[in-house]
C-alpha cells in the first residue's frame, strides 16, 4: 500500500496540467535563480522587440514598407529597452506608424525596469515573492540596503513592495497621462492637427519619463526651442523618471502621512538638485556669447535653455540646441553629468547621483578628521564608500572612448558617455 502511495505521489506532477507546471518551473527557476532570470527576461525582450521592428511592416525604405537591417533593427530595440536613446536611423522617417508603436512599447517596458518587470512577471506566475526577490523587485540599487538589514525607517517597507509591484504600471500611466494632457495644447497650438497632438504628446511624455529622448518628429525639440511651457513640462517628466519610482512612492507617502523620508531620498533629491544648479550655472556661463547655440537667444531665455540642457544631460536626451556647436569645456561638464547619471532604481544611466553624494560625504568626512561618515543625522556603514569607490572605477571601463576616422575623440567620449 505504502509502495502505491508512493508510486501515485511519484505520478502525480505528470498528471498536473501542463500550465501549472510550466508556472511552477518558471516559479523555482526565479526564485533560486534570479540573475539569470531577469537576464533571460531581458534577453527575451531585446529579441522580441528586434523582430518586430525587422519586419517590412515597422518601416518604410524608400518610401515603401521595407526590411530594416537586422543589425539596425537590434542597436534601435537594445537602444529602446535600455532607454539609451541612440539610434543609427531617422527616428521620424524611418519608422512607420507600427514601427513607432513598437518602439513606445518598447519605451515603456525600460523604463519600468526589466528587473521590476521580471518581478512583476514572478508576482502573478508565483502570486508570491522571497525576500530576496521582492528587495529586487523595489529596483532600489541605493547603497543603503546593501550588506545591513532593511530598516524601517527606509522608503519602502517589505510590506509595501507587493504594493508597489501593482501600482508601477499604473504609476507610469498615470504620470505619463497627466505630461500628455499638460502637452497637448502645445501641440495644437503649435499647428498639429487634434489626433498628431494626441500621439506626439504621448510620445513626448514617454520618452521624457523614461528618459530616453526619442522624438517623433524630424524637427524634434527644436520646434519648442522657445517655448519656456513645453521646455518645462519635458523637463518636469525627464526629473521625475531620474529620481526613480522608489524615491516618487516616497514622496508620495510623505505627502500623505508627513513621516520621515530615507537618507537615500534625501540624498537623491538634494544631490539632483545641486547637480542640476551646478549644470545650469556652467552650461549657461561656457555658452553665453556663443552665436551658434546660447548666444542667439535673449538674454532672459538663455538660464532657461542652460537649466534645461542642464537636466536633459544627465539622462532625458533632448536638446533644443546643435549640440556639436557647443564648446569643448560645454561638452566635457556635459560628459561629466552624463557619467553622474541619476538616481537609483531610475530610468537614467550613469553610477548614479548616490554614489557621488556618498563620494563627496566621504571626503567631508576625512578632512574633518571624523571616522564615521555622516549625512542627515544618520551614519553611513563604511562598506557603502567601498561600493560606491567600486561602482566609480567600474564606471570608466564601459565608456572608454574609441575614437574612429569618421568620429571624433570628443564625440567618441560623449556618445559613449551617453550609453553608459
Amino acid at each position: 500500500m505504502a509502495a502505491r502511495r508512493r508510486g501515485t505521489a511519484h505520478r502525480a506532477p505528470s498528471d498536473r496540467p501542463l500550465a501549472a507546471r510550466i508556472s511552477e518551473a518558471v516559479e523555482d527557476f526565479a526564485a533560486h535563480r534570479p540573475a539569470r532570470f531577469a537576464i533571460g527576461i531581458f534577453t527575451a525582450l531585446i529579441l522580441i522587440f528586434t523582430l518586430l521592428l525587422w519586419l517590412p511592416v515597422s518601416s518604410r525604405v524608400n518610401g515603401e514598407s521595407g526590411w530594416t537591417p537586422f543589425v539596425d533593427a537590434l542597436f534601435t530595440a537594445v537602444s529602446a529597452i535600455c532607454v539609451t536613446g541612440l539610434t543609427v536611423v531617422d527616428m521620424a522617417t524611418h519608422w512607420t506608424t507600427f514601427g513607432n508603436v513598437v518602439i513606445l512599447v518598447a519605451l515603456q517596458v525600460g523604463g519600468i525596469g526589466v528587473l521590476t518587470l521580471a518581478s512583476i512577471m514572478g508576482l502573478i506566475v508565483a502570486k508570491r515573492l522571497g525576500l530576496r526577490q521582492k528587495l529586487l523587485a523595489v529596483g532600489d540599487n541605493s547603497p543603503m540596503r546593501v550588506h545591513r538589514p532593511v530598516a524601517e525607517s527606509q522608503a519602502l517597507k517589505l510590506g509595501e513592495i507587493g504594493g508597489l509591484l501593482s501600482t508601477v504600471a499604473i504609476g507610469t500611466l498615470i504620470i505619463e497621462g497627466t505630461l500628455t494632457l499638460l502637452l497637448i495644447p502645445a501641440m495644437l497650438l503649435e499647428g498639429f492637427d487634434p489626433w498628431t497632438a494626441v500621439w506626439q504628446s504621448f510620445y513626448f511624455a514617454a520618452s521624457a519619463f523614461t528618459n530616453t529622448g526619442f522624438t517623433p518628429n524630424a524637427e524634434g525639440m527644436a520646434i519648442f526651442a522657445d517655448d519656456p511651457y513645453v521646455l518645462g513640462v519635458i523637463s518636469l517628466g525627464v526629473f521625475l523618471g531620474s529620481v526613480g519610482f522608489p524615491v516618487i512612492f516616497a514622496l508620495a507617502r510623505y505627502a500623505k502621512q508627513r513621516g520621515r523620508l530615507a537618507l537615500h531620498v534625501k540624498l537623491t533629491l538634494v544631490t539632483t538638485s545641486i547637480l542640476i544648479v551646478l549644470g545650469a550655472l556652467a552650461i549657461t556661463v561656457l555658452e553665453w556669447s556663443n552665436g551658434a547655440t546660447l548666444g542667439a537667444q535673449d538674454g532672459w531665455f538663455r538660464p532657461i535653455t542652460g537649466t534645461f540642457l542642464s537636466i536633459m544631460t544627465r539622462s532625458g536626451g533632448f536638446s533644443t540646441v546643435d549640440i556639436h556647436e557647443m564648446n569643448g569645456s560645454s561638452l566635457l561638464i556635459m560628459d561629466m553629468l552624463m557619467f553622474v547619471g541619476g538616481g537609483s532604481a531610475s530610468t537614467a544611466g550613469g553610477i548614479k547621483v548616490t554614489t557621488l553624494a556618498i563620494l563627496f560625504i566621504a571626503a567631508f568626512a576625512e578632512a574633518r578628521g571624523d571616522h564615521d561618515m555622516q549625512a542627515f543625522d544618520r551614519r553611513i556603514p563604511n562598506d557603502v564608500l567601498r561600493l560606491a569607490v567600486s561602482v566609480v572605477l567600474w564606471g570608466p571601463r564601459s565608456w572608454r572612448p574609441r575614437p574612429s576616422p569618421s568620429c571624433t575623440s570628443r564625440r567618441s567620449r560623449s556618445t559613449s558617455c551617453s550609453s553608459t
